[in-house]
């Protein structure tokens, strides 16, 4: 029964025959097979016709601590033959979440944070936060908060939630309507925005006038929270000046409306600090978090709650706090030993100085191949390992570029030796928070001779 499974084109033949790859049209997947990878070791890939890559990627944002990383895998074994599985509903709990729970706070004090609520990944946890944060309101009498606000080109998952306060159409359109009371600002992205500002802290200031108007206009006794990432990810990692969030903070605080920084892609290391609020110097109310916790390695995420947001719940005495949320993988103990295993190690590897150090590597060896390739329009980044290229046609017009190009350009560097990610017209890199020096430069290299090959 097994041996099918290790033939390759058995693989090759069936892949999109029985299944929908996530965020892809399934034509396309039956007409452009994707790239099956079959084994991974360090920051390198492998594919099912034996070929290897550095994997500039980092799983999908996630595998900071690379693909061999012994600790974790080691802790998921033990932990499977001592507890594979309990519920931690009302009533029950296992030791694995109490350790980690302890942990967290440790590891969050500085940015406030002092509860977690464990759920199963990303969307979970963006769901999660605006769940509570509309019941922490209602606990407080204040009924009327109902309402998010958020950025355009942010990126929060795929829930009906998420989809609802993502700013990118892509993923709301085929899936509308969707949730009410949800609103849009224009983000601090230098490169395109309705200001014309191409100078970061003018535009940070402009959008958040843009934001106090928002929120006179709504009525701030109806809004819930503000949700961001502290820098957008899939939006084409746009990171704001440094005075924008917080601004943002003290607009939420003035008005008693709660930050949420979802930090499903920053936190645990990647933008060079141990979280994107810590970067900027603030301290949210909710954080969002997954993705890195557990290297990839076993689906987890966590959201991470204020004393205040604790003390609103657990002081009540009118029932209102009962939480009627959940999901049957909260608290999971594989989960739970993984993160923390993986807490542990990432702590150990100090992974923000590597972080910061390649991040501002690739940075700049991008800025370096825009100088030599018209069709870069945009460079962004210079926070750890979070950079993008943004490709245009015509860089006096920012015209986009024919939608086949960016994959086209994606497979020539994947034949030159390094898998690099497609967001619309950007090309993103996000690789493992342990690459080295020499593998950034190899990853640099990749890019050089993939645009060669399409000149």
């Amino acid at each position: 029964m097994n041996a099918p499974l290790k033939n390759s084109n058995f693989l090759k033949e069936n892949n999109a025959r029985h299944l929908f790859h996530p965020m892809a049209h399934p034509a396309d997947s039956l007409a452009n097979p994707p790239k099956i990878i079959t084994s991974g070791e360090g920051v390198k890939i492998k594919d099912v016709d034996g070929r290897e890559t550095i994997d500039a990627v980092g799983g999908l944002w996630n595998v900071n601590l690379g693909y061999s990383c012994e600790p974790v895998k080691e802790a998921i074994s033990r932990q499977l033959d001592a507890l594979p599985y309990y519920s931690i509903f009302r009533g029950t709990s296992n030791d694995a979440v109490i350790h980690l729970s302890y942990e967290l706070a440790e590891f969050f004090r500085e940015d406030g944070l002092v509860r977690a609520f464990y759920t199963s990944g990303g969307s979970d946890s963006v769901e999660t936060a605006l769940r509570l944060a509309r019941q922490y309101h209602k606990i407080r009498g204040e009924h009327g908060r109902t309402k998010f606000l958020s950025l355009k080109k942010g990126y929060h998952g795929t829930h009906i939630g998420g989809a609802s306060v993502n700013g990118n159409a892509n993923f709301r359109a085929a899936y509308e309507p969707l949730l009410p009371g949800c609103y849009h600002l224009p983000a601090p992205y230098t490169y395109r925005n309705p200001f014309n500002e191409t100078d970061p802290e003018k535009l940070a200031a402009h959008c958040v006038a843009a934001l106090a108007d928002e929120i006179a206009f709504q009525d701030p006794s109806t809004i819930a929270a503000f949700i961001m990432e502290p820098v957008l990810g899939a939006g084409g990692v746009i990171p704001p000046h440094k005075s924008f969030l917080p601004a943002v903070k003290a607009l939420c605080e003035q008005h008693g409306i709660l930050l949420i920084t979802d930090e499903v892609i920053t936190a645990y290391g990647r933008t060079g600090a141990w979280s994107g609020a810590r970067l900027w110097g603030v301290q949210p109310d909710i954080m969002c978090t997954a993705k890195a916790i557990t290297n990839g390695y076993f689906p987890f995420g966590v959201v991470m709650l204020s004393q205040q947001i604790a003390d609103t719940f657990e002081q009540d005495k009118t029932g209102a706090a009962a939480i009627g949320h959940g999901y049957t993988y909260s608290g999971h103990p594989v989960g739970a030993a993984a993160a923390l295993a993986c807490l542990a190690e990432t702590k150990r590897l100090d992974v923000i100085t590597n972080a910061a150090a390649r991040g501002t590597q690739l940075y700049n060896g991008a800025k370096a191949l825009m100088e030599k390739y018209e069709l870069i329009g945009d460079v962004r980044g210079g926070h750890g390992l979070m950079t993008a290229l943004e490709l245009v046609s015509d860089r006096t017009t920012k015209a986009p570029v024919d939608k086949a190009l960016p994959m086209q350009l994606q497979q020539a560097i994947y034949d030159n030796g390094v898998m690099v990610r497609v967001s619309g017209p950007n090309l993103i890199l996000s690789p493992p928070l342990i690459i080295s020096e020499e593998e950034a430069s190899q990853v640099l290299s990749a890019i050089d001779a993939g645009f060669a090959a399409l000149q």
